[in-house]
């Protein structure tokens, strides 16, 4: 398990929740909690989408994949056992001052997790190998499985505080939507043009597999000017919040302007 968390990694779903807790003046320290809870399910999913039975991948953030370094069971198992560690935290810990908030905190990374969220997405996504699919049909799949759990960190952070509105949510919640899909769109691209040794993952395999990906769909040039198009609409979406939602505009910098 701390194979598979402590590794390395870009740290984008837990960022976006600090970014969320300030955005709602939460305390840094409850965000903490939501911030691990929401990486530890990004890292299961990785354990698990590299197996064999999945993507059969044989790298990940730069070193052998869990299943390589120790064996499929094993990797099977540190995969159930992070997700299982992931709700533990949101319901061993204080995160909202009312009981009902920490609640409805479950329910939404729970959601995000499941069948109407990440691992629906990528049930559709390995359905989809060898298909052409429509810019529509895409987007449904990343909105699913890359998305949900994007939408569900920025969520989370700003739920451990007391300063927010649900006006406030749903304007939070449309930037965290357009940034997940600007954060798919740039994975594609560096999955087209970027090396393997900066990737940390093996680049091509996209391709290699015949996945359907917005530089197949789009072409890698429109690609990247649509990857900017979502973030221009995701910091729009942040207007009004002034200095608050600083760190929320980095990270959509960040997510759009990386190189790996």
């Amino acid at each position: 398990m701390r194979y598979a968390v402590l590794g390395g990694g870009k740290r984008v779903r837990p960022l976006l929740a600090f970014a969320g807790g300030e955005l709602a003046g939460a305390d840094i320290e409850r965000v903490s909690f939501a911030a691990a809870a929401v990486e530890l399910i990004h890292a299961y999913s990785l354990v698990h989408d590299d197996l064999p039975c999945m993507d059969d991948d044989v790298l990940r953030r730069g070193k052998p994949t869990c299943h390589v370094e120790y064996d499929e069971a094993t990797a099977l198992l540190v995969g159930d056992a992070l997700q299982s560690l992931a709700f533990q935290l949101l319901g061993e810990y204080r995160l909202a001052t009312d009981p009902n908030d920490q609640l409805h905190m479950v329910k939404l990374l729970a959601g995000a997790s499941g069948s109407r969220g990440m691992a629906g997405g990528q049930a559709i996504d390995l359905e989809s190998v060898g298909r052409r699919l429509s810019l529509p049909e895409l987007e449904l799949m990343h909105i699913h499985k890359t998305g949900a759990l994007i939408r569900a960190a920025a969520l989370l952070g700003a739920r451990c505080g007391e300063y927010i509105d649900q006006a406030e949510l749903d304007k939070l919640d449309t930037f965290a939507k357009l940034i997940g899909l600007a954060f798919q769109v740039v994975d594609d691209v560096l999955d087209a043009e970027a090396p393997t040794a900066t990737l940390g993952k093996t680049a091509g395999k996209d391709a290699e597999r015949d996945k359907p990906t917005y530089v197949s769909a789009l072409g890698l040039s429109d690609a990247k000017s649509f990857a900017q198009e979502l973030r221009q609409d995701a910091v729009k979406a942040l207007d009004g919040f002034g200095e608050r939602a600083l760190r929320l505009r980095e990270i959509a910098d960040f997510i759009v302007l990386r190189k790996f």
